[in-house]
Order: structure tokens, then sequence, then C-alpha cells
């Protein structure tokens, strides 16, 4: 699934294209896309808006366009938007879902899809976009509210798993399954960790290593495990450059113990349990006179 850098990626290659044009036309191939509402509904919402800016807020992808009219896109599972020129339709007729035609010039946007689980949503009025993020997205991981006591004081008494806290987006958006993984091996915290467990120093090390892991992520422009690309169809490189996902059975990159494989949150998770010493479990307290 395309995380916060593969999407940030995606964003940074749009902006050049997209801001300061003209949405000429949305054309809603998969009705699925934006169901509930109807493909009309949304064309008739965006066509000949100004796009004023495209930016992103955790994995949703927004376009800005004049009037406070907000196109906002999530990639899901295997979404990818593309950059082509304006009499074309992708090298995948197939898994095309929404089609965004540019103007002035010769250019398009396709959202397409394998899976079908992207989405396309057109809000009308800032506040409706700030209530739907409200709603759904906690603190933006690379923005300077993401701070060692503001993490502190989204894990106090919490019991869950902090692989399972990572992949919240409620509580921090943008995070998920490749970057928790990534970020708790630097911080050398076991993914079945009680987040309310850990100790000050190392809350800090794990806001730092969120962040470090995110901006890698960013300047190897995103991980192509599966279907992730670029608006020009290529690859990213962050795969190559995994320090623990993915790396099941090989040596640990600090001390050569075999990387494992476990579940957390209900994902595959990856771990070296001797730099991410497992918690310990606490048994129960004997009865009085108990044999």
């Amino acid at each position: 699934m395309p995380e916060l850098p593969e999407v940030e990626t995606v964003r940074r290659q749009l902006a050049p294209v997209m801001e300061g044009s003209r949405l000429e036309s949305l054309e809603v191939i998969d009705p699925r896309w934006c169901a509930p509402a109807h493909p009309a509904e949304l064309a008739d919402a965006v066509a000949g808006r100004r796009v004023e800016r495209v930016w992103r807020r955790g994995k949703y992808l927004v376009v800005a366009l004049e009037e406070e009219v907000s196109l906002v896109m999530h990639l899901r599972m295997t979404g990818t938007l593309l950059v082509v020129p304006a009499d074309e339709d992708g090298p995948d007729r197939r898994h095309l879902r929404a089609r965004l035609q540019l103007a002035p010039g010769d250019t398009r946007v396709l959202f397409c899809d394998q899976r079908r689980f992207g989405t396309g949503v057109v809000l009308l009025g800032d506040d409706a976009l700030d209530d739907m993020f409200a709603a759904r997205l906690g603190v933006e991981p690379l923005s300077p509210d993401f701070t060692a006591d503001a993490l502190r004081e989204l894990a106090a008494g919490r019991r869950a798993p902090v692989k399972a806290f990572l992949l919240s987006q409620e509580r921090i958006a943008g995070v998920g399954n490749i970057y928790a993984d990534e970020a708790l091996f630097r911080a050398g915290i076991h993914p079945l960790r009680p987040v309310g467990t850990l100790k000050r120093a190392q809350l800090a090390a794990l806001r730092d290593a969120v962040v470090d892991s995110l901006e890698a992520g960013i300047d190897a422009r995103g991980a192509t495990i599966d279907d992730f690309r670029h608006a020009d169809g290529a690859r990213g490189s962050f795969q190559d450059r995994f320090l623990v996902h993915l790396r099941e059975g090989q040596p640990c990159i600090r001390c050569g113990t075999p990387i494992r494989k476990l579940r957390a949150a209900g994902r595959g998770t990856y771990v070296c349990e001797r730099c991410q010493p497992r918690p310990r479990v606490r048994r129960a307290a004997s009865s009085p006179g108990g044999g």
C-alpha cells in the first residue's frame, strides 16, 4: 500500500504539472471510485476550475481548486496516478478508474487501480475538508507538531502494541506497515511492546526513527514492492534500502541475528529480536497457599 513517502513522491511530481492549470474535465470510468456520489456530480463540481495547489495530508492527496473546492484522492492498496499525453490512457486501460483532463496543454492525469480500492471525493468548502481530516487523521509526522512530548501524550496509558499504535491513522497520519517496521528497528523497540510502557527516552527515539524512516523513503522516491509507480511510471527504490522489512531469514545489519517474521496488528511484521528485545510476559501472582 502506498504510504506517506509514496504519496508525497507523487505529489511532488504532480504539483508542477497541475498547479496553475485548469481541470477541464473529470471523467469517472469506474463509479465505485467515487461511490456513493454519482460520477456526474463530481464532474460538474470540478469542471473548468483552476488548480491552486496539490498537497498531501497523511496518505490522502488533495487537489485544491478555486472557490474552496477540493478533489481528495486515496490510492489505497494498488492505486497509481500517471501523467500521460492528452490522447493516451496509459499502459493498461483495464485498470483505469478516472481521467483528469488538464488545460491548457496536452496532458491528462489517470487514476489507475488494479484492485479498485482507491477512492475520489469532492468536498465543497474548506470547513468540510478540515472536518473530514479531523475525524480521520492524527498528527502529521513530518510537521513541527510531531514532537517527543506529543508522542508521549498520545501513548500515555495505552495498552495496544506499539506496531498497532503506529498504524492507527487517527494517532499518526501516514505511517503504514513498511515504515512502522523500519522505524521500530531504528528505535530498537519490539513491535509487540505495549506502547504505554515505553520510557521517555524510548519514545523520543521512536519519534526520531519515524521521521528518519519517512524521510529516507521520500529520498528514495518511495518503495515499489508490487504496484506503486511514480507519475511517469517509474519504480521507487526504497525497497533496496530496507533495514528489516521483508528481510526474513537474512542477517540483521547490526548484529547478524536472522530477521524474524511475525504477526502484529494483523500484519506481517519483521523484527530482529536481539536488537528489539521481546517484551517480558508478566506472570500472574500465585494465590495464597497455592501449590
